[in-house]
């Protein structure tokens, strides 16, 4: 596959193009301390299906707010997820390796006979790096990487948290999961009202305006929400407002749309309150998904084959948008193929930090600042997933892709499968019985791969 980025002039034509490439160029000329060390912000839905985002797919819903990130930054086309699921695509994704490699090969869970990962307390997480590098680290929302010592937010780098440490909520009002009560701001128990999404987009709001009173520090803000995980549960004047403007839609999907097009509007008051706090230009913000959506939710993934929980597209391609102002091209558009753990060598190399040698992820500075890339067909793109119950058995199941291969299984007592991304980017042709020898060099990575994620545990001491 090409990894080129194809630039589409914004709507004001190419006087506007011109005029941003002269503002990109004058940026990066000048030596200032703010061009150096921009702010990060990570927005990360939970099960947000690519078809569920309508700069990617004119659809029945409706997103405005992710939209504007499309408008005015990079939409990516063909980046996925580190996992089909959450808790190894937030591992990857704090620690620029794969999630075996650190001890989360599978869903942390609050039962310990039914969780399938524990983080290795030795690794460094990007914010523990940031913070070495001089940023101030925040999370708001979601963690699912430990619940309870060592591997708390605060115990993994961040000096601010407030939020909800376990996986799922049984309800978005009452916050709670299997009666355990997870809501922390910072080690403290708290018990805020409303609903969650509306909780930690307000949340978010606070952190920006405190660090807009210190802004000679940078910060990243690592906002994971909850949301539209189910329970599907939207604020009724949102439901409302979809049957009234689709009426036809059934109940589930209708649910489902005005769940998503509420998390929308809660990124977009965060996006507002970037403005207004004046750290927007010196902001790089992304915003992407842990993985697929959830086909029995009505969550939507289309074009792409499967859902969360597959190593089929739908489970894997994310949206992915990056805006960062005076250097990302509005409206500009890359194919680049990679993952969604690539931020962390690319925030570290802006930040000034340590440059790690035993990172998995690659920078994607030189894409977002438009320079030509060497062609990179021969990455490895690596997944995993162990899981329980009568389908899985405890067992893992794993995929690659490499030059537009993709070899995969589906579930741990499934066949592999193989697919010509290229010519078949909808993995409609399983071609593992006629091209034995592809099958026998990705079979050959792949087992490379799982030695190394083989030598951390993943269960708690």
């Amino acid at each position: 596959m090409n990894r080129r980025t194809a630039r589409t002039p914004g709507p004001c034509g190419w006087a506007v193009t011109v005029l941003l490439g002269l503002l990109a160029v004058s940026l990066w000329g000048r030596d200032v301390h703010a061009a150096d060390t921009p702010n990060f912000l990570v927005i990360l839905a939970d099960d947000l299906g690519i078809g569920d985002v309508s700069c990617y797919r004119t659809a029945d819903v409706h997103t405005p707010s992710i939209d504007r990130l499309a408008s005015e930054g990079m939409l990516f086309t063909t980046m996925r997820a580190n996992c089909t699921v959450c808790s190894p695509s937030r591992a990857a994704l704090l620690t620029g390796m794969y999630a075996d490699r650190v001890g989360v090969p599978g869903v942390i869970r609050t039962h310990t006979d039914n969780s399938w990962g524990y983080l290795d307390p030795s690794v460094r997480t990007l914010a523990n790096r940031l913070k070495e590098a001089g940023y101030h680290t925040g999370i708001v929302g979601k963690w699912h990487l430990g619940l309870e010592s060592p591997n708390t937010p605060t115990e993994r780098g961040f000096d601010h948290f407030h939020g909800f440490l376990g996986d799922m909520m049984d309800s978005y009002t009452t916050h709670l999961r299997h009666g355990n009560n997870y809501m922390r701001l910072g080690t403290e128990e708290i018990h805020p009202e409303g609903h969650a999404t509306e909780l930690f987009t307000q949340w978010a709001i606070d952190y920006l305006g405190e660090r807009a009173a210190s802004p000679e520090q940078p910060f990243f803000l690592y906002l994971a929400y909850n949301a539209p995980h189910f329970p599907i549960e939207p604020p009724q004047e949102w439901l409302d407002r979809v049957r009234e403007r689709q009426p036809d839609l059934d109940e589930k999907r209708a649910r489902n749309v005005a769940f998503v097009e509420h998390f929308d509007h809660g990124v977009g008051q965060v996006l507002e309150a970037l403005d207004q706090s004046g750290l927007a230009d010196n902001t790089l913000v992304v915003f992407t998904s842990d993985n697929g959506g959830s086909l029995p939710h009505a969550q939507n993934n289309d074009p792409w084959r499967g859902g969360k929980q597959d190593h089929y597209d739908g489970g894997l391609r994310v949206p992915f948008l990056v805006r960062w102002p005076g250097v990302v091209q509005p409206g500009s558009r890359s194919d680049r193929v990679g993952l969604s753990f690539d931020i962390v060598p690319t925030f570290l190399e802006l930040a000034g930090g340590e440059q790690p040698t035993d990172l998995d992820a690659v920078s994607m500075l030189p894409t977002l600042r438009g320079e030509p890339t060497e062609d990179a067909d021969d990455r490895l793109l690596y997944f995993t997933r162990r899981e329980g119950g009568l389908r899985y058995g405890g067992k893992s199941y794993e995929a690659v892709i490499r030059g537009g291969w993709k070899l995969m299984q589906n579930d741990p007592f499934s066949p592999l499968e193989l697919y010509d991304l290229e010519s078949d980017p909808l993995e409609q042709t399983d071609l593992s019985g006629s091209r034995r020898d592809i099958v026998r060099d990705l079979s050959e990575a792949l087992r490379r791969q799982l030695q190394a994620g083989g030598r951390v545990p993943w269960q708690g001491r």
